[in-house]
């Protein structure tokens, strides 16, 4: 089982440009996969993080209601945002400046065949790391993704999750907000759960700023332990 993964921070990149890539790299791995089992192979498939900041953007999930958007594409336009159907699970979610977005793009067969195991390990990356900065922040049962306080009226949601697996190859994955503008959030429902907040790291620290590239290495630091695996930093080919 292969479990070095080829790492790669994108920087403020496109959504569709970065969603385009991610197909072109899962679609390599299956197809590897496939000519594998056809031919009795056993050509190592490859791993895959990417880290991004998009420009603001909607994305709806394709179990997801529209009408969660609560504003049309004019508004959309004025506020500088696109709008995205797309092929991963869960309703729509926000990705803009000032958001960690994460996308593993894993071969499950290199470490285990479980999605829930997979999303709970994901979410388990996301709570070790704001822990580090004094942030208890805990899972909402039913609900995918990082919350503060639940079970209170104050549950605030700070890290959306959404995946797409095929033949135990995932894509998408996580966008946690670190100095978030939230007024973006007021745009929509997330995740189609109302009555439900969402909060940034920076809001929850009292500070104007959170240095992002310290969040991510210990988000890359409690992915390599939970999935015992090997980072491989990439030259960007984007």
């Amino acid at each position: 089982m292969n479990k070095k993964v080829q790492f790669q921070d994108l920087g403020l990149r496109d959504y569709k440009e970065i969603w385009d890539y991610q197909e072109t790299l899962f679609q390599q791995t299956v197809d590897i996969k496939i000519k594998n089992r056809r031919e009795a192979g056993d050509i190592p498939t490859p791993n895959h993080f990417l880290f991004v900041e998009h420009p603001h953007v909607f994305t709806l999930g394709k179990s997801g209601d529209k009408d969660n958007l609560l504003v049309d594409e004019k508004v959309l336009a004025e506020k500088g945002a696109q709008f995205y159907k797309i092929n991963r699970g869960g309703d729509i979610t926000y990705h803009g400046p000032g958001q960690i977005v994460g996308y593993p793009i894993l071969d499950l067969d290199n470490f285990f065949t479980d999605i829930h195991k997979y999303l709970r390990l994901l979410e388990e990356m996301v709570i070790l790391t704001l822990a580090e900065y004094g942030v208890k922040a805990t899972r909402s049962e039913g609900e995918t993704g990082v919350w503060l306080d639940v079970g209170t009226p104050f549950a605030r949601k700070i890290c959306a999750m959404g995946v797409r697996a095929s033949r135990w190859v995932t894509m998408h994955g996580f966008a946690l907000n670190v100095n978030a503008d939230l007024g973006y959030f007021d745009l929509m429902i997330p995740c189609g759960i109302k009555d439900k907040a969402v909060t940034s790291l920076n809001v929850e620290l009292g500070q104007k700023e959170v240095d992002p590239e310290e969040v991510k290495q210990k988000l890359l630091r409690h992915f390599e332990m939970l999935f015992k695996a090997e980072l491989i930093k990439e030259k960007t080919e984007v």
